[in-house]
């Protein structure tokens, strides 16, 4: 470990203890390390030929015509960028879907949008991160 030094303004060092405390973090640098490692996760998907990871939450109307036949297709037509989905049952008219991807960051990117963008999707949201080998 390396110890260093850092000049805030104490106003922004409370928000940040007040933020953190309520995240439940046990120390400033446990915080700090994350933000790092959230903006080094940040750096690799700016490269298109990177490999990375994602989540794709859908929500969506059910009744809407061929809308789980089409993410079904789109699923299958990637399928070497999906690694897992889960449906779940929201309500009488309400699904919410989880998918995994796995890929170069152009294509995962390209993928997710795509899905998130059919008729019928009432929300979507990618989460992206990272495949975790140039992070510590």
């Amino acid at each position: 470990m390396e110890r260093y030094t850092i000049t805030i303004p104490e106003e922004l060092l409370h928000q940040f203890d007040t933020s953190i405390e309520k995240k439940g973090y046990a120390n400033r640098s446990e915080a700090i390390r994350d933000l790092i490692r959230d903006s080094l996760v940040h750096d690799e998907w700016v490269e298109d030929d990177e490999k990375v990871a994602a989540t794709v939450t859908l929500i969506y109307d059910h009744h809407t015509s061929d809308l789980g036949d089409k993410l079904t297709d789109l699923q299958h037509h990637q399928a070497h960028l999906v690694v897992a989905a889960t449906h779940v049952h929201l309500d009488n008219d309400n699904c919410l879907e989880v998918i995994i991807l796995r890929g170069s960051c152009k294509e995962v990117r390209h993928l997710a949008e795509k899905m998130i963008a059919i008729r019928g999707v009432k929300h979507g949201k990618i989460v992206h991160t990272t495949e975790g080998r140039s992070i510590d």
